[in-house]
């Protein structure tokens, strides 16, 4: 993928491929719950499962900005197969916290072996002789039906009490995945349950979460690797966002009869271009948040606006997207209608803890007094 590909004619020819394929599915990955094998191979083909692992693994060391530019114009064609674009690629940057031994293990067939990620801890572990045993599950596993590898966080006791969030490496033969996605929206990313019964794990395939939050990894120094995680989640999961948003808005101008003289055909011409104006700038807010992730530093003030950045920003499209429905009418609703579908994707994904503005905000508007106090 290029570094900052700013249109369609800047996008990899793979990726461009994706974005096509993915749109001619995207009705069919819907229905099926789970994107259908074309898609998955042109998902592993356009290389987003390598975007973040390191360079000495023959991985891309990639930039959040090429990213975000990638993962929207998939998500013009299909917002379930953008958003398991960026799991894949974000899962992939967690392998980077792993010990060399578990990272050369990982990657062993390539850069772009397909990782699950389970970040929340819902599962528990036991550290037993050189490793651990860990059980749990995992809902909402995006990508998890077509994973080779999966990393799970469980909470692993301490000594003196409490428990800590680990990451664990688990082959795909280590854990089975329960049928379980009956989202609304969404769909297509087949986000079923990662089930993990009592399974031995070796030392060299664990880490501490706090490593990946903080961005201390393992033999790269990778902008990508070594910034802290909240400067890039927000993107990762905004992408899809933008996309879907701007997917809403063609297909609406598209139904839009060129009436110059109506008015209620210049009220809804006027109500794109506000949409318009709308979706654009949640995409500069988008861009500006991933240069500040690919930024060699970031400042405390830098790092809290990010998250609240792209939770303001989705938000935002999520605003758009909700108008430009409002207006279509009742054929916007038909099943066999692609705005629906979009409508449903942009709410389920607002959905994600990553981008609820309300935790972000505070955090940034507690910078801003920080701030502000300081020059007075």
């Amino acid at each position: 993928m290029p570094d900052q590909p700013t249109s369609a004619a800047d996008l990899s020819a793979s990726v461009q491929r994706l974005a096509s394929v993915a749109a001619q599915y995207a009705a069919e990955s819907d229905a099926q719950r789970a994107l259908p094998d074309p898609v998955v191979e042109a998902l592993l083909d356009a290389g987003f499962a390598g975007h973040f692992v390191p360079g000495c693994w023959g991985g891309a060391d990639g930039t959040v900005l090429e990213l975000l530019h990638s993962v929207a114009a998939v998500a013009e064609g299909c917002t379930s197969a953008a958003w398991s674009a960026s799991v894949l690629a974000g899962t992939g940057r967690l392998g980077a916290y792993l010990p060399e031994q578990g990272q050369r293990e990982l990657w062993a067939k390539g850069a772009d072996t397909p990782l699950a990620g389970a970040l929340i801890p819902r599962g528990s572990a036991t550290e037993v002789s050189d490793g651990w045993r860990v059980t749990g599950q995992w809902d909402f596993t995006s990508a998890v039906n077509f994973s080779a590898w999966a990393l799970v966080c469980a909470l692993l006791p301490q000594e003196g009490g409490g428990a800590q969030p680990w990451f664990f490496a688990l082959p795909r033969a280590d854990y089975q995945v329960a049928d379980t996605w009956t989202s609304t929206g969404m769909r297509g990313t087949g986000s079923n349950t990662l089930v993990v019964n009592n399974v031995f794990v070796p030392r060299h395939r664990g880490f501490a979460r706090d490593a990946m939050v903080a961005g201390r990894s393992v033999g790269s120094d990778a902008r990508c690797h070594t910034a802290p995680l909240r400067l890039l989640s927000g993107v990762l999961f905004g992408a899809p966002a933008l996309g879907a948003a701007r997917a809403a808005l063609r297909l609406r101008s598209a139904e839009q009869p060129p009436d110059t003289t109506d008015a209620r055909g210049a009220s809804a011409r006027i109500g794109l271009a506000r949409a318009a104006g709308t979706i654009d700038a949640a995409g500069l807010l988008l861009e500006r948040a991933a240069r500040v992730a690919d930024a060699p530093s970031a400042s405390a003030l830098a790092q809290a606006r990010n998250p609240a950045d792209c939770a303001h920003a989705v938000a935002q499209l999520v605003d758009s997207v909700e108008g430009l429905v409002r207006v279509a009418g009742s054929s916007a609703f038909l099943e066999a209608h692609p705005l629906q579908r979009v409508w449903r994707d942009i709410h389920s994904m607002a959905s994600h803890v990553a981008l609820r503005f309300d935790q972000a905000g505070d955090a940034y508007g507690a910078r801003l007094v920080e701030a502000a106090v300081g020059t007075v």
